[in-house]
């Protein structure tokens, strides 16, 4: 999530128009990654066209602290960091597009060549395996409840009767709209985390279910809210491309290489630690 945008015509009207256009773009770049014809070069040898020359172009939906988000006038986090293994053996820059991330999930943004990859602490199941190629596991995750700090809901059955906050597109939305079904609770959809976990803050809503990495973090820095129940749902994150497609193949093959290789010299472990505090569970 660093980011680099380059206008390469140096008689370009500055418009409003223009302005929210390059604002759209909001790249990430791997340090000491080359950048041209030389990464392009390596990327064809290994069989890969990237969207743009020179560029691995991730797409997401920011924020979503702390696997992709902006810092300043960066995106940094743990899925970036994690794709930039591969744009740095592929000698490109990483470029991040924020999104709807329904398009990153459903294999619009790769047929409309927007991306190369989608990266969001993706949860791989069998509806987004027919529609995008997936990598192979990168970390495991679960659903967490978050509440205000001292609020009487330890489970779900507490909610009866009381709103829970889900963001558009994800795992815990589905997990809470079948456990409202059962329970009687009223499901909020909001379109990305920190408007849920703000409307927690708030009181609109009584609590959220979100990803337990997404929300643990957000409860370190918002010590007035905390995680008061875990739900082992068994979801594990994968990195997406487009499927059945000769470089989205590749570009998944390699990561896989790559992953496997950084889990086995601790590269990978560093990585978990730098966003989590601990290294991964074994």
């Amino acid at each position: 999530m660093n980011i680099v945008s380059t206008l390469r015509n140096s008689r370009l009207t500055v418009t409003a128009a223009s302005v929210a256009v390059f604002a759209l773009a909001i790249s990430a770049c791997g340090n000491g990654s080359d950048s041209g014809g030389g990464g392009e070069d390596k990327a064809k040898a290994a069989g890969i066209t990237l969207v743009k020359p020179g560029k691995l172009t991730v797409c997401t939906h920011l924020s979503y602290k702390p696997f992709e988000y902006k810092e300043g006038t960066k995106v940094v986090g743990f899925d970036v960091d994690l794709i930039d293994l591969l744009a740095k053996d592929l000698g490109v820059e990483q470029e991040v597009i924020s999104i709807e991330w329904a398009q990153v999930t459903s294999g619009a943004a790769y047929q409309a060549k927007k991306c190369d990859m989608g990266m969001g602490a993706m949860t791989i199941n069998a509806s987004r395996k027919a529609a995008i190629g997936i990598s192979d596991p990168y970390m495991d995750a679960t659903q967490v409840l978050l509440v205000k700090k001292g609020a009487p809901y330890k489970s779900l059955d507490d909610l009866k009767g009381k709103k829970v906050g889900v963001q558009a597109d994800t795992t815990g939305k589905d997990y809470a709209e079948a456990a409202a079904k059962k329970i009687g609770f009223e499901v909020v959809v909001f379109n990305d985390l920190a408007l849920q976990t703000n409307n927690v803050k708030s009181g609109r809503v009584d609590a959220a279910i979100n990803d337990n990495g997404a929300l643990y973090n957000f409860v370190q820095g918002n010590p007035d809210t905390e995680v008061t129940a875990e739900f082992n749902t068994g979801e594990q994150y994968g990195f997406a491309a487009k499927k059945d497609d000769p470089s989205g193949t590749k570009l998944l093959t390699r990561f896989n290489e790559l992953l496997a290789k950084a889990k086995s010299d601790g590269t990978y472990n560093q990585i978990f630690k730098k966003w989590f505090g601990v290294e991964p569970k074994k």
